[in-house]
């Protein structure tokens, strides 16, 4: 998806300016006027491989400023008094800055919403939008506290998640690691009591010593290719195709694809859920929700419900049709819509399909577990019978 800069003013006079992913400028220009901001220009950014390391505010902090922000409003403290406060108190010194920015922007005459949307990169359009349905409706610190659960709920997913790949990322990048030292440090060692002997190497040990060669002799070429290939594949994967390419692979890899999809699903029917629930209205609440979806596929079927729903139909039979959501999910959507509780469905799924990530987790674990620690004793061991051949040949014939 590009990245377009933006510049313009909100209704109170004050100059803003940004940068905000979006399909096309038609589309940019909604998102923009939805946040009450006056359009200047709007100019499409030069592609380029920006790797860059977040925005220094984790989520976590985000969603604690959040339900900090919910219990103070509802204790009845004035707006800017809260946000004063609560920028005072916060040790992440960008998100103080920020929360500070937007106390300006609400003194300046702002609505809490306009001045949220001045930092995209912090406050999403799904918070946004929560927050100025929040300010409509005249209830702010129900909103604030529905937005904080959601928060909390969608940040626990997301490190189950994390906490999930993390292991066997590590236990991989190990056995990768000894297998490289060995082959570049303890082989060679075993070359050279082999050179002495000049007695031919049984198969297993030549082909050990070729790759321990192999890896010395052309180390330079080997790392900057594999920098070369990971700066391919960071570009590769912020390509549309790429990116959609990508997402469809997540989805059916085995054993991780599972966890994958039940995420997304928990993810798409919490979010959907929140927003329907706080008042804003089903069309939005859908594009919303795809451009929050974190998988292109998931985003693509939501977009394809939005049509349908503007053509009169339900979102029920383009998200059965996509295959990507299981029919336990879509048949419930279909009864919340038939009984108006579609939000309170929505949020029911997502708690059902939390406890189904929990038990995706584990069964992950437990099967992963035990496949990369044979897989590390094949590799490490077969180099140590491999150098060991020799030596065997040589007792044996004394």
């Amino acid at each position: 998806m590009p990245v377009f800069e933006y510049k313009g003013k909100t209704l109170a006079g004050a100059a803003v300016a940004g940068e905000i992913k979006a399909d096309n400028k038609s589309d940019l220009e909604r998102i923009l006027r939805q946040n009450r901001i006056i359009v200047q220009s709007i100019n499409k950014k030069a592609a380029s491989i920006d790797i860059k390391f977040g925005t220094g505010v984790p989520r976590i902090d985000v969603s604690r400023f959040t339900r900090q922000f919910a219990t103070m409003i509802g204790a009845g403290l004035p707006m800017v008094q809260c946000l004063e406060i609560l920028a005072s108190q916060m040790e992440n010194k960008e998100l103080a800055k920020v929360v500070n920015q937007v106390k300006d922007g609400v003194q300046g005459g702002a609505t809490l919403s306009e001045a949220l949307a001045r930092h995209p990169k912090i406050f999403d359009t799904l918070y946004t939008n929560m927050v100025e349905a929040g300010e409509v409706g005249g209830a702010l610190d129900a909103i604030l506290n529905r937005l904080a659960v959601y928060r909390e709920k969608a940040d626990q997913l997301i490190r189950k998640v994390k906490g999930a790949m993390i292991y066997p990322a590590v236990i991989v990048f190990v056995a990768a690691g000894v297998t490289i030292g060995m082959l570049a440090y303890i082989v060679p060692v075993f070359a050279g009591m082999f050179g002495g002997l000049n007695a031919e190497l049984p198969g297993p040990t030549q082909f050990v010593l070729t790759l321990s060669n192999s890896l010395q002799d052309n180390a330079t070429y080997l790392i900057f290719g594999s920098i070369g290939f990971g700066i391919f594949c960071v570009w590769w994967k912020k390509t549309a195709s790429g990116a959609l390419q990508w997402d469809k692979f997540m989805l059916v890899m085995p054993v991780i694809g599972n966890l994958v999809r039940k995420s997304a699903v928990a993810r798409f029917t919490r979010t959907l859920g929140t927003l329907l629930a706080s008042g804003v209205s089903i069309i939005e609440a859908l594009e919303i929700t795809a451009k929050t979806a974190g998988n292109l596929v998931i985003a693509n079927a939501i977009n394809k419900s939005v049509l349908s729903i503007a053509e009169g139909d339900t979102i029920t039979a383009p998200l059965k049709a996509t295959g990507v959501f299981p029919p336990m999910v879509t048949q419930m959507i279909s009864v919340g819509e038939k009984t108006g509780g579609l939000d309170e469905m929505l949020n029911k799924i997502a708690d059902f399909y939390d406890e189904e990530v929990d038990e995706a987790v584990t069964a992950l674990t437990s099967v992963i577990e035990p496949i990369i620690i044979v897989f590390m004793g094949v590799i490490i061991g077969g180099i140590l019978i491999a150098m060991y051949l020799p030596m065997f040949d040589i007792i044996g014939k004394i």
